[in-house]
C-alpha cells in the first residue's frame, strides 16, 4: 500500500499522532470550510459530516496504486497528489496567515504549489533538487489539462509542463508517461466514467504539450463553447443560439480580450443558465479587467449561492436563478458593451471585487439585499407549508415577477416529467386537430408536440409558453432528440405578437385555461373570467378560416345546487378539508359538519376539494392555488358564444370523469347523495372544439 494511503487509513481509524509529521494530511483534515466544486456533489448536507477533499485525494491515490507504472513515476505522482489539494485545507486562522504571506488560497493549484515549496521539508540541498522542481511544477499545473479541455484555461497555462523538457528535467517520453498517469488519477478520481469519456482527448493534448506546440491561442468562441459542454450534452444548439444572439446585437469581439484569462468554477456556477444569459454574465465579468496583470476570474461565490438542499438532494436555488434571469433580461447588448449597467431593482445587483493580497484575481457574484436573502430563505423553509404561496408572492412583488412565467419553483423537474406522462388523454386531441399549423399553448414537457409530430407527419406543431425554463428545457430536448417541432416563448393572451393572424389551423388549450384563471391577475384580480375571454379572443384572432380551438379543461356540475355528503375514511381527512377551506382563494368553500368524519357540501365545492385531496400532501401547496372547474356546461357554452360571437361554432362539447380519480380516492372517502346513498363522482373534465366560420358564414374543414 502507498505510504500516503496508509497514513489516511490510520487517520480514519482514529490515529492523530501522524498528522504532525505529514503537513499535507494535517491541513486537509483541519479544513473548517469546505472548498469543493459542487458540480458533482449529490447532497450539500453530506458536506457537514464528510471531508470531500480528503475523499478525493484518497480516491486518486487508490487509482494510482493500481496503475501499472514504474516505481519512480508512482513515487512522483503520489507526492503531487497529496500536496495538490492543500490550498483547500487549513483552519480559518491558518488560511488568513497564508493569505498574508502571499499564498493564493483561491487559485488552488498555485496556492498548493506555494505551500509545497514552503512546507515540503527535506534538507537544504534538496530544496532545489530536480525532483522537487518537477513535483512543484506538476502541482502548479494540477488539473489544467482537464480545464483546458473544458475551455476554462488558455493553452498557454500548460507551458511550464513542456518547459521541463527544454530544461532537461525530463525527456519527452518521461513527461508523457508521467502526465498520463497523473491525469488518469486526477480525472478518474472525479469520475471513472469521465476518465473514459476524455481519455483519448487527454492523451492527444499530452502529446502536443510534450512536443512544445501547445500554445496557439484558442478563439474565445471555442473556449466558451467548451464551457457549455453540460448544456450542449443536454441538447443546447450552441451554433444556432450563438447566431441568433449575434443577430440580436451581441458582439463576440467584446469578449475576445478575455482569451488569456482563467475562469474558475464557471461551468458549475453557470451551466443551468441559457447561452444568452451565460454570455451576458461573461460580459458583466469582462468589465472586471483592471490591468494587464489580471489572470483569473472566479465564479466560486455564484456556485456556492446557487445551490441548496431539498430533501437531502442538491438543487438549484431556482428562486435566485429566476431573479437573476430577470435581471439579465433587462440588460441590452448595447448597454453591456458600453459598460453602463445600473441595477433596476435595489434588491439585486452584480458585484466584481478583488482582494488586496491577490492582485491577479477578481471575484464575480450576484448580490441580493439582506431583505431579499431573508425572503428567499423564508421561501425555502416554507416549501412544505401553507405559508409557501404567501412567501413566493412576496418574492414576486419584490422583484416584479409574473406568476405564470416562474411557476412551480422547487419541483419544476418533476412537474415537467409528470406532464410527459399524460400521453393517453392527449392522444384524443389528435382526432380533432385540423390543418397543418398547430399551436400547443402551455406545452409542459412536450408530450402533445411529440404526438403530433409522430402521428401527423404533415403537421407543423409549435409550442408556446411564457415560462423561460419550460422553453429552455424543450429547446434542449428538441436538439437532443432531433425533433422537428418548434417552441416560442410568448404570452397566450397576445398570440398575434408571435404568430401572424389568420395563419394557424388549430390552437390547443390542454389543461391550461384553469391555470391562467387561477394564477394570472387580469384587470387587477385573479380568478377572473375576463382572462378566459382574452385567451379565447387571442387564439381566435390567429386562426385561419375553418380553423379550430380545442379546449380540454375542468368543468363544474349542474345544477350547482346539488349537494353531496363526503365521509372521510382517513383520520386527517376532515382537518385537511378545514385547511383547504381556509387556504383556497378561488371562491368560498361552504360545508356543514354532520358527523365526526362526515360533511355535507355543494357538489362543486366537494369536487374542487377532492381534486387537491387526490394528489396528496406533496402537491397540496400547488393544487390549492388552482381552481379546476370554473363553468358548468351551460355556462361554458354561453360564455363561448358571447366571447367569440357568430363567427364561432361549438362543434364538439362533451364532459366526463377523468380516469384515475375514482381509483385514487378508493378507501379514502365515500361519496353519497343527500339521502346517504353512495353515488359516483361527477364529471371533472370537458372537451370542446370550436370552429371558426369561413367568410360568408359557412364552416370549412368540419370533421
Amino acid at each position: 500500500m502507498l505510504k500516503s494511503l496508509e497514513a489516511i487509513h490510520h487517520y480514519r481509524q482514529g490515529s492523530q499522532e501522524l498528522l504532525e509529521s505529514r503537513f499535507w494530511l494535517k491541513v486537509i483534515v483541519q479544513a473548517e470550510e469546505q472548498i469543493v466544486n459542487l458540480e458533482r456533489v449529490e447532497s450539500l448536507q453530506e458536506l457537514n459530516y464528510r471531508n470531500p477533499v480528503l475523499d478525493y485525494v484518497e480516491r486518486s491515490l487508490l487509482l494510482l496504486e493500481k496503475l501499472p507504472v514504474s516505481f519512480w513515476i508512482k513515487e512522483l505522482v503520489e507526492e503531487v497528489l497529496i500536496w495538490s489539494e492543500t490550498a483547500k485545507g487549513g483552519t480559518s486562522r491558518q488560511r488568513l496567515i497564508w493569505q498574508e504571506e502571499g499564498i493564493n488560497c483561491f487559485v488552488h493549484n498555485i496556492g498548493s504549489a506555494q505551500l509545497y515549496r514552503l512546507y515540503a521539508g527535506g534538507t537544504e540541498a534538496d530544496a532545489d533538487s530536480d525532483r522537487q522542481r518537477i513535483v512543484h511544477r506538476l502541482i502548479e499545473t494540477h488539473g489544467l489539462i482537464g480545464q483546458q479541455i473544458r475551455g476554462e484555461v488558455p493553452p498557454s497555462v500548460n507551458r511550464p509542463l513542456s518547459s521541463m523538457v527544454e530544461e532537461q528535467l525530463l525527456t519527452r517520453e518521461e513527461l508523457v508517461r508521467l502526465l498520463e498517469a497523473l491525469n488518469h488519477c486526477i480525472i478518474g478520481a472525479v469520475s471513472p466514467e469521465l476518465w473514459q469519456l476524455v481519455q483519448d482527448e487527454v492523451q492527444e493534448l499530452i502529446a502536443v504539450i510534450a512536443s512544445g506546440e501547445a500554445y496557439t491561442p484558442l478563439p474565445m468562441k471555442e473556449r466558451l463553447r467548451r464551457m457549455r459542454s453540460g448544456p450542449i450534452h443536454r441538447g443546447e444548439d450552441f451554433a444556432r443560439e450563438w447566431s441568433r444572439i449575434e443577430q440580436e446585437g451581441f458582439n463576440p469581439g467584446t469578449l475576445e480580450h478575455l482569451h488569456n484569462m482563467t475562469f474558475w468554477y464557471v461551468e458549475s456556477a453557470l451551466q443551468t443558465f441559457s447561452l444568452e444569459q451565460f454570455l451576458k454574465i461573461m460580459m458583466l465579468a469582462a468589465g472586471s479587467e483592471q490591468g494587464v496583470n489580471l489572470s483569473h476570474i472566479s465564479f466560486e461565490a455564484v456556485m456556492n449561492s446557487i445551490y441548496y438542499d431539498y430533501k437531502g438532494v442538491k438543487k438549484i436555488n431556482v428562486y435566485k436563478k429566476r431573479i437573476i434571469e430577470k435581471y439579465l433580461s433587462e440588460l441590452t447588448w448595447s448597454v453591456l458593451a458600453a459598460g453602463k449597467v445600473t441595477a433596476a431593482n435595489p434588491h439585486l445587483t452584480h458585484r466584481i471585487y478583488a482582494k488586496s493580497y491577490l492582485p491577479d484575481t477578481v471575484f464575480f457574484d450576484f448580490q441580493f439585499s439582506p431583505a431579499a436573502e431573508k425572503l428567499i430563505e423564508f421561501c425555502i423553509e416554507a416549501e412544505k407549508s401553507a405559508l409557501y404561496e404567501r412567501a413566493v408572492l412576496l418574492l414576486f412583488d419584490l422583484f416584479e415577477l409574473r406568476r405564470d412565467a416562474f411557476d412551480r419553483f422547487h419541483n419544476e423537474d418533476s412537474y415537467l416529467s409528470q406532464m410527459n406522462d399524460t400521453a393517453d388523454y392527449k392522444a384524443v386531441i389528435l382526432e380533432h386537430i385540423t390543418g397543418t399549423k398547430v399551436l400547443d399553448i402551455g406545452p409542459g414537457g412536450g408530450v402533445l408536440l411529440d404526438l403530433i409530430e409522430e402521428r401527423m407527419p404533415d403537421a407543423r406543431p409549435v409550442g408556446i409558453d411564457i415560462s423561460s425554463n419550460v422553453i429552455e428545457a424543450l429547446q434542449q430536448r428538441k436538439q437532443r432528440e432531433g425533433r422537428r417541432w418548434e417552441v416560442l416563448q410568448g404570452d397566450a393572451l397576445n398570440l398575434r405578437d408571435f404568430v401572424e393572424p389568420g395563419t394557424v389551423d388549430t390552437v390547443v388549450f390542454s389543461s391550461i385555461l384553469h391555470e391562467l384563471y387561477s394564477y394570472v391577475p387580469f384587470n387587477g384580480r385573479k380568478f377572473n373570467h375576463e382572462i378566459l375571454s382574452a385567451a379565447l379572443r387571442s387564439a381566435f384572432e390567429v386562426l385561419a378560416e375553418g380553423g379550430a380551438i380545442i379546449i380540454r379543461d375542468g368543468i363544474m356540475t349542474e345544477p350547482e345546487s346539488l349537494q353531496r355528503r363526503v365521509r372521510f375514511l382517513e383520520t386527517d381527512g376532515l382537518s385537511r378539508l378545514e385547511r383547504y377551506a381556509r387556504d383556497f382563494a378561488g371562491r368560498r368553500i361552504v360545508y356543514e359538519r354532520i358527523g365526526d368524519n362526515e360533511v355535507l357540501l355543494p357538489v362543486n365545492d366537494a369536487m374542487e376539494f377532492l381534486y387537491t385531496y387526490t394528489w396528496g400532501e406533496e402537491a397540496y401547496i400547488h393544487e390549492v392555488q388552482e381552481q379546476f372547474g370554473y363553468f358548468t356546461p351551460a355556462q361554458y357554452a354561453a360564455f363561448i358564444e358571447k366571447t367569440l360571437g357568430e363567427g364561432a361554432r361549438i362543434e364538439v362539447f362533451r364532459h366526463y370523469l377523468q380516469a384515475g380519480y375514482t381509483e385514487a380516492l378508493q378507501g379514502r372517502v365515500v361519496i353519497m347523495d343527500e339521502d346517504g346513498l353512495q353515488v359516483p363522482l361527477p364529471d371533472s373534465t370537458c372537451f370542446i372544439v370550436i370552429r371558426k366560420a369561413a367568410v360568408g358564414g359557412t364552416n370549412s374543414g368540419a370533421l
